[in-house]
């Protein structure tokens, strides 16, 4: 019987489905369409606060989907993008479609998430190119 769907695409879309309901189990909901949105809000925003350098390596850690979404639209010649901690929550608003109070608790969760299934120092290193303004508000304790 022929396999419709090669093994390592189905491998991908369980990883990336088990990144989802993590986020969704971090932030309370059941609705996968708003964990994607938020995650795919914290991955653009957060790239592009980064050198193109540790951008990619970054990158590397996230499953083969989520990097696809991670690199959407990402013009690299163009970052890092300067924003401090008014003009991050403004774009994570645009592009997740929460207001601008929910931003800080959703921040911190997806933090948590990606932390979680990050190897040790990986997503430190990365912070560390945030301004302090922003990066409290990754790190500060998720509700």
């Amino acid at each position: 019987m022929p396999v419709t769907h090669p093994h390592d695409f189905e491998h991908a879309i369980h990883t990336s489905n088990i990144w989802l309901k993590a986020v969704s189990q971090a932030l309370g909901t059941e609705d996968r369409h708003f964990a994607h949105r938020v995650l795919r809000a914290w991955l653009h925003t957060f790239r592009d606060r980064l050198t193109v350098d540790v951008a990619a390596h970054f990158a590397a850690q996230l499953p083969e989907l989520l990097r696809g979404v991670y690199y959407d639209g990402w013009d690299p010649s163009a970052v890092p993008i300067r924003y401090d901690r008014d003009g991050y929550v403004n774009r994570f608003v645009q592009e997740a479609k929460v207001s601008a109070e929910e931003v800080p608790r959703i921040a911190a969760a997806v933090t948590g998430v990606v932390r979680e299934h990050f190897s040790p120092g990986a997503l430190d290193s990365a912070l560390e190119q945030l301004p302090h303004e922003i990066r409290s508000m990754f790190l500060q304790p998720a509700d």
